[in-house]
């Protein structure tokens, strides 16, 4: 499995998180050209209390957020709009290739999927390629980089079923 998942909040069991995102992510690495089964990422499902922590310890913004992701190296790119420095496909036969870990958290998550009028799923599957690009080095800070990462996200939900995150915008 890709997602090495820890459930710090039950809710997180009735809303498939795991299936959700083993799902998301093998599909934005897949997209990229990447063997979604020579890789492992870590996936905390939490609530706002504990993401509002970690926001605070990583990123010095004391609040909750949907997402956070923390790569396991720096591949971004050095020119704005550049593509990132992608990992290769490790060997089949050694241990996959950590790319990093994942947090989301749930009321922030399903207060967002009400008020844009989303399925959870939906918006939880936007979130987790989201995050997934985020530890393979796509970012959204410069223009182009934000342009690129919204393209990449839209085409792989477009793959896997679902409507342009980015339309609305």
């Amino acid at each position: 499995m890709l997602t090495d998942t820890i459930l710090e909040d039950d809710r997180w069991q009735d809303a498939a998180l795991e299936p959700l995102a083993e799902a998301a992510a093998s599909a934005a690495l897949t997209h990229l050209g990447l063997d979604a089964a020579r890789f492992e990422i870590s996936l905390m499902g939490c609530d706002d209390a504990r993401i509002a922590t970690l926001n605070a310890d990583f990123r010095g913004k004391p609040s909750p957020t949907n997402v956070l992701s923390w790569p396991s190296e720096d591949r971004a790119a050095e020119a704005d709009g550049g593509t990132p420095g992608l990992p290769e496909n490790p060997p089949a036969d050694g241990p996959p290739d950590e790319l990093g870990d994942i947090a989301i958290a749930f009321e922030t998550c399903a207060r967002e999927a009400d008020e844009a009028g989303k399925p959870m799923a939906q918006h939880v599957t936007h979130l987790i390629v989201h995050a997934t690009l985020h530890l393979l080095g796509y970012d959204h800070v410069r223009d182009k980089d934000a342009t690129l990462m919204e393209k990449i996200e839209a085409q792989i939900l477009g793959k896997m079923g679902h409507p342009d995150p980015y339309m609305d915008h």
